[in-house]
């Protein structure tokens, strides 16, 4: 089914690997009033963490300019080392390394283990999309709002690009040259799930483009300003995947949101 709607998307599955031994991972999402999540994970294991490294499909990563990933695959072998492997692998090849934690606390065994397993390998990252909460879980209950926490603790030399989300507010960003704030785009939150994984979407659809706007702040403003139309779009709808925007719904309500 998964594999199908990536299909229907027009998304290259040349590189999906099943396994007949195992089920895929299921994942229970319970909403708030206020959209918010709560997840209840089943993966005991699941297919993806018994991915090997022989599995992977070394010349699909290759041609790949940007090369996104989260610190789940990191849990559990086999599955961590084959993503390590796929990490050197594209930054052999000249590509970005996208790094987002995407914090999930329930599937590790501690909050120890999470915090260094996530930071484990933060320094080889280009890119990084953190979350206020995920700022004040990683620098141990520092405030996520103080630039000094972020700068000091979470941007290491050979990062391009920091970025923090903070929900409907927006987010900050953070490089060698410049930071700043870009405010979020305001729309009626039904569910939240999947905002921050179509906010990195709407990010590095702009940075395949022209990977060169990390060094122009009016350009890295104007690409921040469409993630977060792509995340504000996301939460006005039930369910993830469902709620993902087109490209073009997320400029219509850029446009929208100028004209007024």
């Amino acid at each position: 089914m998964l594999a199908n709607i990536l299909k229907e998307n027009n998304v290259d599955t040349s590189g999906v690997r099943y396994d007949s031994t195992a089920r895929t991972a299921l994942a229970f999402v319970t909403l708030r009033a206020d959209g918010e999540r709560e997840f209840l994970f089943f993966r005991h294991p699941s297919a993806d963490m018994l991915l090997c490294e022989s599995e992977l499909d070394k010349n699909l990563i290759k041609q790949g300019s940007i090369f996104h990933y989260g610190s789940i695959s990191l849990i559990a072998e086999p599955c961590r080392s084959t993503q390590l492997a796929a990490m050197n692998l594209a930054k052999e090849s000249g590509s970005i390394l996208s790094y987002d934690p995407n914090l999930r606390l329930p599937l590790w065994p501690s909050e120890e283990a999470a915090r260094e397993g996530i930071m484990s390998i933060w320094d080889q990252a280009d890119i990084i999309k953190v979350s206020d909460d995920e700022i004040t879980f990683l620098t141990g209950g520092d405030d996520h709002n103080d630039d000094n926490v972020v700068l000091e603790k979470l941007f290491h030399p050979n990062l391009k690009l920091l970025i923090v989300t903070e929900g409907s507010k927006g987010c900050r960003y953070y490089t060698k040259e410049f930071k700043g704030r870009v405010p979020g785009v305001k729309t009626k939150a039904v569910d939240t799930t999947g905002a921050g994984d179509s906010f990195v979407s709407g990010i590095l659809n702009c940075l395949a483009a022209d990977q060169n706007l990390i060094k122009d702040e009016n350009r890295l403003r104007e690409a921040l300003l469409f993630a977060n139309a792509c995340g504000a779009l996301t939460v006005t709808e039930r369910g993830a995947i469902p709620a993902l925007p087109t490209k073009e719904a997320a400029l219509k309500l850029l446009h929208t949101v100028a004209a007024l």
